[in-house]
């Protein structure tokens, strides 16, 4: 299962640039202004999770930070139950 070894590392490296992204968006690091959607990166790789926490009213960007680390979770079960 070479490919789920491959897809958890791509999988955290879009992670953690979304991250950096969001954070220098949001909070104007590096001289930024500061954008209201510098999180639209994080939506996708937080999906369906994101989703389903919008729905049950916890919406905000603790849950758009934390909602991808479920499947970067689920990927890494993946590589190491199958490895």
């Amino acid at each position: 299962m070479k490919w789920a070894m491959w897809l958890f590392w791509l999988f955290l490296a879009a992670y953690v640039a979304a991250m950096a992204l969001f954070l220098i968006g949001t909070f104007g690091f590096l001289g930024q202004e500061p954008d209201p959607l510098s999180g639209v990166f994080l939506l996708p790789l937080g999906l369906p999770w994101n989703v389903l926490a919008d729905r049950a009213g916890m919406g905000g960007a603790a849950v758009m930070l934390a909602a991808p680390l479920i499947n970067l979770a689920i990927v890494f079960a993946i590589w190491r139950r199958f490895r």
